[in-house]
């Protein structure tokens, strides 16, 4: 009798603990961090939302690359966060921007590539038939998400040239946000450790204030790691700050 309730009190404090830890954020930030508070002061007339690479391949299980970032856009629930950010944004006028990724079929002809490139171009992800042809464009994994159409195609947002790899560098982004006085960047898009981190690495060394919002990002996750999780840990060094999307929509409705 005596073991049976050792046995039963043993069974229960399994339970417990196992459904403590399903409820523990694995992304959660240090309960005592050792680096000082944010000081970024918001300014809507000079800041600009900026989105990278909304597009079907990359947020939609219809994309090419959903079995590796599929995961982690449904964990943050990427598209509902930034469905919010968009109508926020656009209701309170501060500037969109989208800085989307294309390939063409001169890309597929590169004479080296990393990792992810090769990944990228054997998925056909972002393909497009060419830089003047807008065949098949529609529904494709290269156009936009459909749920973001009504904000991305309203006439008033910023589209710049794609990147090629992972930073703005080869596009006209930063060119545009400041021929219209943008010094401060609200960070969204995918993917976390790839492009947004290269985006905000090249934003900080252009003297840009950088927000990213932690739950309006997504990442791989391979065996070869948890690219969400890495990226945490460098925007917690790097950006300006790190919020969450409620966060973030508090600051824009309070502007």
């Amino acid at each position: 009798m005596k073991s049976l309730r050792i046995l039963t009190l043993a069974t229960a404090l399994l339970a417990a603990s196992l459904v403590s830890a399903a409820n523990i954020d694995p992304y959660a930030g240090p309960e005592k961090p050792a680096l000082p508070a944010s000081t970024f002061k918001w300014d809507a007339s000079h800041t600009a939302m900026v989105v990278i690479d909304p597009q079907i391949d990359f947020m939609s299980a219809k994309g090419a690359s959903w079995a590796i970032f599929g995961e982690s856009v449904s964990e943050q629930k990427l598209v509902p966060h930034l469905l919010q950010l968009f109508a926020a944004t656009k209701r309170a006028g501060i500037t969109v921007a989208i800085s989307p990724h294309y390939y063409y079929p001169h890309d597929h002809k590169w004479k080296f590539q990393g990792p992810a490139e090769i990944v990228q171009h054997k998925l056909g992800m972002f393909d497009r038939h060419g830089a003047l042809s807008l065949d098949g464009f529609r529904g494709s994994g290269a156009d936009f998400m459909p749920e973001f159409k009504q904000y991305i195609e309203d006439g008033e947002t910023l589209i710049a040239s794609p990147h090629k790899l992972y930073g703005p560098q080869s596009n006209d982004l930063m060119l545009q946000l400041r021929k219209q006085g943008i010094d401060k960047i609200i960070l969204t898009g995918m993917a976390s450790n790839l492009c947004v981190e290269s985006h905000l690495r090249e934003f900080i060394e252009r003297g840009f204030e950088v927000v990213v919002v932690r739950d309006a990002v997504a990442g791989p996750k391979l065996p070869d790691g948890d690219g969400y999780s890495s990226a945490l840990v460098n925007f917690r060094y790097i950006a300006n700050a790190v919020m969450t999307t409620d966060e973030v929509l508090k600051r824009i409705e309070n502007k």
